[in-house]
């Protein structure tokens, strides 16, 4: 295959062609640490495309390595040998924009099966991707950049991989779909991608405004550029820097060791303003949205911030948080009912910063453009990530990965029901990135979004079961707008 800046040879496996660690910008490093990112230097002969390229600078993870390694803007590229102007989907991996890359996803299924060309970018991470300083063009926002690189290489060259540049999806989970938030709010993504796919991060907060209380997990998802422009200071004078050239001298390794702060600021070129302020007053990228949550979001998040929680605990933590509400949601959400006060309040967050954020946000984008809501059900999913004893992960946060891809890092099979599940989200997933519409004869019918009404259709996701759902009855929305209308 021909690219812009030289020939690549990938492998083949079976019907498919694996194209990797194909550079689509330059190594950001020396004076293009926190840079724009410029296109790769042109080579000569034909580059090895078999093997991933270096993952970003990041901390190790079970089952995947650590990094230190700032050469690292590399994409992939898997698609059916016959591929002729093929919908493209490009995936941005998740992990809290720390971690991560896009060979951490075979997306091998999702390719045969959707008869898509699917694309997995690597991006800047932590303080190399997010951080800012005095005089940084662009500062705080360089992660997102890089996905804008990605996806212009993808209108550049992705024709000689059998993809349509034109008919472009972006797609992402968690830290991925955080970024894809920032890409539908960005005036620099006009015309990258046709549609958008945003799994388990709602973009916009509505739900919250007015209310006397707040997430659990009550975290930002954009910063003014100010923010992290002051942590650069910060992690500057932690190694005696003042200037950015001292701080880009500063080995990755020890920056690695500095206090992170990994989200994407605004007031910048790349996001203007704040996209929760943005979304709502329509100034985003007009285009089709596919989103959705799991069910039991808060099972992954609950152990680390709550760790041995006792019922007493339970009981100071919600006063802590709720204040007067505190005997309401204890109420509402009774240790006896869940098992245990750390199940409790996992199915608390998993109701009121998941459930009932995301429900916000698909009114907020319907209202605009064609929204499909989804909520992943099947509580017997295997979890990506180990849990503590005594902990049900449910369908916890990125349980529904595994039934889109697979991984290289996790052996652990799906049963067939499972995998059949995983079959049907793989045709709704490749319909929609085809066509704007997730439906097709054969496939239950799944309505869009109506803004309007009190509860807008939510297409749920479960081994026995694809149909309507609920969302309002099963994450309690009668109670927590109840409590939000209390003064």
């Amino acid at each position: 295959m021909r690219t812009e800046s030289g020939p690549v040879r990938g492998s083949t496996t079976g019907d498919l062609r694996v194209h990797q660690g194909i550079p689509f910008a330059a190594p950001p490093v020396d004076e293009l640490r926190w840079h724009a990112p410029v296109a790769p230097r042109p080579w000569r002969g034909v580059r090895d495309a078999t093997r991933p390229g270096n993952r970003c600078p990041q901390a190790a993870l079970p089952g995947r390595p650590a990094s230190d390694a700032e050469d690292c803007l590399y994409l992939n590229v898997t698609a059916r040998k016959q591929a002729r102007k093929s919908p493209v989907l490009v995936w941005v991996h998740g992990g809290g924009l720390l971690s991560g890359a896009g060979s951490d996803f075979d997306p091998a299924r999702l390719a045969a099966r959707g008869d898509l060309v699917v694309v997995t970018v690597n991006y800047r991470l932590g303080n190399l991707g997010f951080m800012s300083f005095p005089g940084l063009a662009d500062g705080g926002a360089f992660g997102i950049e890089d996905q804008q690189a990605a996806l212009r290489w993808v209108k550049r060259n992705i024709a000689a991989f059998g993809g349509d540049p034109r008919n472009v999806t972006v797609a992402g989970e968690s830290g991925g779909a955080h970024s894809v938030c920032a890409l539908l709010a960005s005036p620099r993504s006009a015309g990258l991608f046709q549609r958008a796919i945003g799994q388990s991060t709602p973009c916009v907060s509505d739900a919250f405004a007015g209310a006397e209380f707040r997430p659990l997990l009550d975290v930002p998802y954009f910063v003014p550029h100010e923010w992290q422009q002051g942590h650069g200071q910060n992690v500057a004078a932690r190694f005696g820097c003042t200037t950015l050239a001292c701080l880009r001298d500063v080995p990755v390794a020890d920056l690695l060791t500095a206090p992170v702060f990994p989200l994407p600021a605004y007031g910048n070129a790349v996001l203007p303003e704040d996209p929760v302020v943005a979304v709502p007053a329509g100034r985003f990228q007009h285009v089709p949205f596919l989103a959705g949550v799991t069910r039991d979001e808060g099972t992954l998040f609950a152990p680390s911030m709550f760790p041995d929680l006792t019922d007493e605990g339970y009981r100071q933590a919600l006063s802590v948080h709720f204040g007067p509400k505190a005997d309401a949601v204890a109420a509402r959400y009774p240790v006896a009912e869940h098992g245990t006060p750390l199940q409790a309040i996992a199915a608390l967050m998993s109701d009121l910063d998941w459930a009932w954020a995301q429900h916000a946000a698909d009114r907020a984008f319907a209202a605009e453009v064609p929204v499909y809501a989804y909520e992943f059900l099947d509580r017997t999913a295997p979890a990506i990530v180990e849990f503590p004893a005594g902990v049900e992960p449910l369908a916890s946060h990125a349980a529904e990965l595994k039934f889109l891809f697979d991984f290289p890092y996790d052996d652990r099979p799906l049963t067939s029901a499972q995998r059949a599940l995983g079959d049907r989200m793989i045709d709704y997933w490749a319909r929609f990135a085809t066509t704007g519409d997730p439906n097709r004869p054969g496939l239950p019918r799944w309505h869009p979004v109506d803004s309007a009404a009190a509860t807008p259709f939510v297409q749920g996701l479960d081994v026995d079961r694809i149909g309507p759902v609920d969302r309002a009855a099963l994450h309690n929305f009668e109670f927590w707008d109840a409590l939000a209308a209390q003064r």
